[in-house]
């Protein structure tokens, strides 16, 4: 009986084991496979960089001369010029990326300016002085006219700013802000014509420039070229103010001149960086 179930047996294990040996070699269902994501844009690093742009200030003069009391003319003078001009120049920068989306940074930047703006304008006086001699009454009293011409530039200017932005992968919008210097340069003519010669015309010229220190705010947008990681575009917006500029000249003609100036500027640019990784 042994005999005969063993025999019975033996093709089903047969079979059993023919089935597994098919199975195993059946093709196998790969696993599912996902894609890494992109890397992160990382605006960490050096940087550096061009620019060009527009810019359009105001220089509030106020001219003021001593010697000119001593004729009975006006001794000081308003005028508001607003220099404008092409800007270019570069800047250098580093950035640490604290977060996905936070960026602290430091830049510095100088620029060429054309920036100028003259005026002319003409004030009409009188003159009174004392009789010319014995015998003749009264005082001589004469008409005449001041006509000054006023120019302001702004030849150079640079900053040196702190950044913080906010970053959406590749572009990025940051505020900025801290020093900026420049050098501005004025120039004054001034000459009294008299009605009544013999009396000559009194001529002062000037001309000074200095460099001065303030401050700047701001702020702009910058983004990746094409996805690339190293090259950058942006735009940006700066007000600056350099205070109030004081040169001054002594005219052996007539007498101290004194021009003081408040100085603003409003600076609109697009540049490009290349950033080392």
């Amino acid at each position: 009986m042994r005999r005969f179930r063993s025999a019975a047996l033996a093709p089903v294990a047969v079979i059993g084991f023919a089935s597994i040996a098919s199975a195993a070699d059946l093709p196998r269902k790969a696993p599912a496979y996902a894609p890494p994501p992109p890397p992160v844009y990382s605006w960490a690093g050096f940087y550096v960089g061009g620019n060009v742009g527009y810019s359009w200030g105001k220089v509030d003069a106020t001219a003021s001369e001593s010697g000119l009391t001593a004729l009975g003319l006006p001794t000081t003078f308003t005028d508001p010029l607003k220099p404008n001009g092409i800007i270019g120049g570069g800047q250098i920068g580093y950035n640490w990326q604290a977060s996905r989306n936070w960026v602290f940074g430091i830049e510095a930047d100088f620029q060429g300016s054309g920036q100028k703006h003259s005026n002319s304008f003409s004030i009409p006086f009188l003159v009174s002085g004392p009789p010319p001699g014995p015998g003749v009454p009264g005082n001589i009293i004469t008409s005449g006219t001041l006509t000054t011409s006023h120019e302001e530039k702004l030849e150079w200017f640079g900053t040196v700013r702190g950044r913080i932005g906010y970053a959406w992968d590749n572009v990025m919008v940051y505020a900025t802000g801290g020093l900026a210097y420049g050098h501005v340069e004025s120039a004054l003519a001034s000459t009294a014509t008299f009605s009544i010669p013999p009396v000559p015309p009194a001529v002062v010229s000037f001309s000074d420039s200095k460099t001065k220190a303030g401050w700047t705010v701001g702020g702009g947008i910058e983004g990746a070229f094409f996805n690339t990681r190293n090259w950058t575009w942006k735009v940006e917006y700066l007000y600056v103010d350099l205070g109030t500029v004081d040169p001054f000249v002594l005219s052996p003609t007539l007498g101290v001149v004194t021009i003081s100036n408040k100085v603003t500027d409003n600076i609109v640019r697009v540049g490009i960086n290349y950033r080392f990784y």
